[in-house]
């Protein structure tokens, strides 16, 4: 375990929030401005596992920095881990997905003594604790010594959790003031508030902003990738419930009556003890086959990622559990045509027909997928529905104001707006 007086992060937009004006309009950064002086005085502290890999750590590395540009002071630490509680973790991770995981007694109580130390080493200052998921979740435990206002914010998906181990981390929710969910279908039998926040996208990141032909093929050259043949691309952590395995089956069998490549992108996360197993196993799937291309990207390849979706003829997420799935949003807001599961937060993205394609099975995928790519003016309109879609509902903008008004309506009542 190491000091957290080291532990905290602090970062620099490479974005202005005035520079969303060209995005949404002035009126409403002017508002995102309004609220933000309210919650003047006020620091928040959010707290998860891991500064890198993962959506989670995405998503706050580029709130953060504009939460403090409109004058709120939030400040970002970390928990401490040794693998072995990151492999309890795992396991609450796909339990709450409706895994039948079995935890056993002596690793529970690894992760209480884990989360115990960090409780007698972190510094908690904040007024408001904004703690992530289920590895940080027992540090609500420090209420009795300190008070404040505590939020856990849910990225699973918590349509079907497993009932032993959600029972058991249920126990430390019910102490929060608030909690905060992905989509109606995670919404649970609290006692306590629940909150409705949709994950968003940073449309001005490095990931989303617009490139050139030049850059978006020297990142195609870079990994040996034709430009001149149509390309399926999936971007996700290499974990079992993203189903790599699934879509490398979907793509051969597409493949037999279209001429396309595959590729397979993303990394890893420090608090993923299984994705080096998966990535394993992935290789081994596709070995032989030319036209399949498994990409280990390392964090912050965000132009690499940006350029393989906008390279992209169709984009996939097919995955078998999903708490959100914001490259779905990334790849409509490039306006690229979407084939995905209907699982987790996916179908608020995509409207089935409308802004892209819902599948339940590797069938409903390569049925889907020999469609778009036979007809490229449909995917194209999908496409531009898509980017629509994403514009008044998935950017980051609407995001950080779901987030403030949340804040305040945790303070007294002359803090709370109605709007």
């Amino acid at each position: 375990m190491t000091n957290y007086v080291e532990e905290e992060i602090y970062l620099q937009s490479k974005s202005k929030i005035q520079d969303y004006e060209s995005v949404l309009g002035r009126s409403y950064i002017e508002e995102l401005r309004m609220l933000g002086e309210r919650l003047s005085g006020k620091v928040i502290q959010t707290v998860n596992s891991t500064y890198v890999g993962g959506g989670v750590a995405e998503i706050l590395s580029h709130m953060v920095p504009l939460f403090n540009q409109l004058g709120v002071d939030v400040r970002w630490n970390v928990i401490q881990g040794t693998p072995e509680f990151f492999d309890v973790t795992k396991k609450f991770h796909n339990a709450i997905h409706g895994k039948d995981e079995k935890v056993f007694p002596e690793e529970l109580s690894l992760f209480l003594e884990v989360s115990q130390r960090n409780m007698n080493e972190m510094n908690f200052f904040g007024d408001i604790l904004f703690i992530h998921d289920p590895q940080p979740v027992a540090l609500i435990a420090k209420r009795k010594e300190i008070g404040r206002k505590w939020v856990w914010r849910c990225h699973i998906d918590m349509s079907n959790p497993n009932p032993k181990v959600w029972d058991f981390l249920r126990g430390f929710v019910l102490q929060y003031d608030a909690t905060i969910f992905s989509s109606p279908n995670f919404a649970q039998q609290l006692s306590v508030p629940q909150f409705l926040v949709p994950p968003a996208i940073d449309p001005l990141s490095d990931k989303n902003r617009e490139l050139s032909r030049d850059t978006i093929d020297s990142v195609l050259n870079k990994y040996g990738l034709d430009g001149d043949k149509p390309m399926i691309v999936q971007i996700s952590r290499f974990d079992y419930l993203k189903d790599p395995i699934g879509v490398i089956a979907a793509f051969e069998r597409v493949k037999k009556n279209i001429d396309c490549q595959l590729v397979l992108a993303g990394g890893t996360a420090t608090d993923d003890p299984e994705s080096e197993k998966v990535i394993s196993e992935v290789r081994e799937r596709a070995a032989g086959n030319p036209d399949i291309h498994i990409l280990l990207i390392p964090p912050g390849s965000d132009i690499e990622v940006n350029a393989l979706q906008r390279a992209a003829a169709v984009v996939m997420q097919k995955s078998l559990k999903e708490g959100f799935a914001l490259t779905v949003s990334e790849a409509l807001w490039k306006r690229k045509p979407v084939v995905a599961s209907a699982v987790g937060g996916i179908p608020l993205q995509i409207r089935h027909r409308f802004t892209g394609l819902l599948c339940h099975s590797i069938d409903g995928a390569v049925y889907a997928l020999r469609q778009l790519l036979a007809n490229p003016e449909y995917a194209g309109w999908l496409g531009e529905n898509g980017r629509e879609h994403v514009k008044h509902n998935f950017l980051i903008t609407r995001e950080l104001r779901d987030y403030l008004l949340l804040f305040l309506s945790l303070g007294s009542a002359e803090d709370v707006i109605y709007l």
